[in-house]
């Protein structure tokens, strides 16, 4: 799992059967520090209806994508799985 920043939405009229229904988001991946890490962004699924600005979790390991969505027909690679409330580092 990795920390990620929601930083937008994707609205798709015309998407994968799979996907329809589904609420896509951009998101970015952050350190603990809530900075960004890399330069990319992801598009990733939205399983717990995260907004704009929110630290999430995002799962981006095939076999527990294929877990949570209950099949392997969806072209996904990423799944939001908890908005994170607060982060304690000792």
């Amino acid at each position: 799992m990795t920390l990620a920043k929601v930083k937008g939405n994707v609205v798709s009229t015309q998407k994968n059967s799979n996907l329809k229904g589904q609420k896509l988001l951009i998101v970015h991946p952050i350190d603990l520090e809530n900075k960004y890490i890399g330069k990319k962004d992801v598009v990733a699924l939205d399983f717990v209806d995260a907004g704009i600005g929110d630290i999430v979790l995002l799962v981006q390991e095939g076999k527990a994508v294929e877990q949570i969505l209950g099949h392997r027909k969806a072209p996904v690679h990423s799944i939001i799985v908890a908005i994170v409330d607060s982060i304690d580092v000792n």
